[in-house]
C-alpha cells in the first residue's frame, strides 16, 4: 500500500532561521511521539535561498494525517511568528516499478 506524504514549503523571516529549525524540530518530535509515523520527518534547507525550507513526512493513511493536522496548531502558532509564508501539500506516493 502506497503511503501518504505531507509536505510544507516554509519561507522564514530573515534572521529567524535557527529559531524556526528549533520550533520545527519540537513540532516534529511531538508528532513522532504522538503518531509513530512509518518514517522520520525531514526538513531540508535551500542552499541558495537560506530562508526557504521544505519539510516532508510519511503517513500510513489519510485519517492519521487529519489527526496530525488537528494536533499541530499550538506548534504552528509559535512557528507562525517566524515565517513569511507556508504552503502545505498532501501527496500520494507513486510506487517505483523499476
Amino acid at each position: 500500500m502506497a503511503r501518504i506524504w505531507t509536505h510544507g514549503v516554509w519561507t522564514v523571516k530573515p534572521g529567524h532561521e535557527d529559531e524556526f529549525v528549533d520550533a520545527w524540530r519540537a513540532m516534529a518530535q511531538a508528532a513522532v511521539a504522538e503518531f509513530d509515523p512509518p518514517g522520520q520527518p525531514m526538513l531540508l534547507r535551500d542552499r541558495e535561498r537560506p530562508t526557504l525550507f521544505r519539510s516532508f513526512g510519511p503517513w500510513d493513511d489519510a485519517e492519521t494525517v487529519e489527526r496530525f493536522r488537528a494536533f499541530i496548531p499550538p506548534y504552528l502558532d509559535r512557528i507562525g511568528a517566524l515565517v513569511e509564508s507556508l504552503e502545505i501539500f498532501t501527496l500520494d506516493e507513486v510506487p517505483f516499478d523499476g
